[in-house]
């Protein structure tokens, strides 16, 4: 019984120190070649966003809008990832086996 008690603080313990590190991790979701940037953090909150002056113009707005999606989910995508890594890193260091 104890040795679950321990096991499930230092699981409390662990996820709480991969939740400080991924809120400083950055992920980025690029397209058109650069031309449309985002950058999340590991919490999924968008960081910044990037769209180069050539696809402002009004005629390309949905285009751009199109873009500026792939370029968030690529970005969140890449962030839910490490935290799966992550994760499956400290439960295997646990003994839990996910």
């Amino acid at each position: 019984m104890f040795d679950k008690a321990k096991q499930m603080w230092k699981l409390q313990s662990e996820a709480k120190r991969l939740q400080a590190e991924l809120k400083v991790m950055e992920f980025e979701g690029v397209e058109l070649g650069g031309k449309v940037k985002v950058i999340v953090n590991g919490e999924q909150k968008v960081n910044s966003v990037f769209v180069d002056d050539s696809l402002l113009d009004p005629s390309e707005k949905e285009a751009v809008e199109r873009f500026l999606k792939q370029a968030i989910t690529s970005a969140i995508t890449k962030s839910q990832q490490a935290a799966a890594q992550k994760m499956k890193s400290i439960a295997g260091d646990l003994g839990l086996g996910l």
